[in-house]
């Protein structure tokens, strides 16, 4: 096994080959996340350059064009079902969506007239129901951010919130710090979402409706001395839960237990499952973007 590749459990010898290697497929960007499988490309942000990011495989090669710029300094994407791109805004404070003709629109900038944070990341359950977590990162002064000074939270909160389709926008938890990547497991009963100052994957069961309950800590990386805490996060067909953290890459059964660290050459923000088959994984890492073929298909997204 790749040595960038830690077993901690015997498991995840059924999740990646023997000789699968981490390859990197795109670099010099300053700090890449929310990366999203579309169709035949993949679409990630480089967020301090305020750009949306177009990565695709041609026969003479790989082609890396601009997808959307300005991007709002675009962090966390997804796909509706309609295969539209959704899009959290880190310094725009809203999350958008770009409609197949290219427009983009606002989803929602605002919760009870109060500005957003800066949503940070987005899932959709296959009833368009969106989800998606509002963090302060954006208020904080930063390369191309316009704002000259910090600027004070209007909600108060750093929350988890569900957008409904006919555009009601519900707070689903305010007892957060620095609420971070979200994915559901396979039948979309039990929420999982990083809650990175406290260092703990939390979960929750998901009733018809969306609303949240049982909240409980499903992982912890409490102890582990590397300082990143959980970021984004995504969750295989088998529902193991495959998420940045501290030093690695983490896999972790749908139990609870440490499988495996992946540990591509930079430290990774955010990863994304993608290709024809859904069992590529594709990690955005500070200034470069990396693949691994895997054994189990991701969760897939727009379908």
């Amino acid at each position: 096994m790749d040595p960038m590749i830690e077993m901690l459990d015997s498991q995840l010898a059924e999740l990646i080959a023997d000789d699968a290697r981490i390859e990197p497929i795109a670099g010099g960007f300053i700090f890449t996340e929310g990366p999203v499988w579309r169709g035949d490309h993949l679409v990630f942000s480089d967020i301090p350059n305020g750009r949306l990011v177009r990565w695709h495989e041609e026969p003479g090669g790989p082609v890396v064009s601009t997808f959307r710029y300005p991007s709002g300094n675009a962090n966390g994407n997804t796909l509706n079902r309609d295969g539209n791109l959704i899009t959290c805004e880190h310094w725009g404070r809203r999350v958008v969506i770009t409609e197949a003709d290219g427009t983009v629109r606002t989803l929602v900038d605002n919760y009870q007239g109060k500005k957003l944070n800066s949503p940070n990341d987005v899932v959709v359950r296959s009833d368009g129901k969106i989800f998606f977590t509002d963090p302060p990162y954006g208020l904080f002064r930063a390369a191309n951010n316009p704002i000259e000074e910090d600027l004070p939270s209007e909600t108060g909160v750093m929350g988890v919130y569900r957008l409904d389709p006919d555009g009601t926008l519900t707070l689903l938890a305010d007892d957060y710090d620095r609420p971070n990547g979200l994915a559901f497991s396979p039948d979309e009963e039990t929420l999982y979402i990083d809650d990175t100052a406290r260092r703990v994957i939390r979960a929750y069961d998901v009733d018809a409706e969306g609303a949240i309950s049982n909240d409980r800590v499903f992982f912890s990386f409490l102890g582990d001395t590397d300082f990143h805490g959980p970021d984004g996060l995504k969750s295989d067909v088998n529902g193991n839960i495959w998420t940045t953290g501290p030093g690695s890459v983490w896999v972790i059964s749908p139990q609870g237990d440490a499988l495996g660290r992946i540990r591509p050459p930079e430290h990774p923000a955010n990863l994304g499952f993608g290709g024809a088959d859904w069992k590529t994984v594709f990690f955005t890492a500070q200034t470069g973007v990396y693949r691994l073929p895997v054994k189990v298909a991701g969760v897939a997204v727009g379908a």
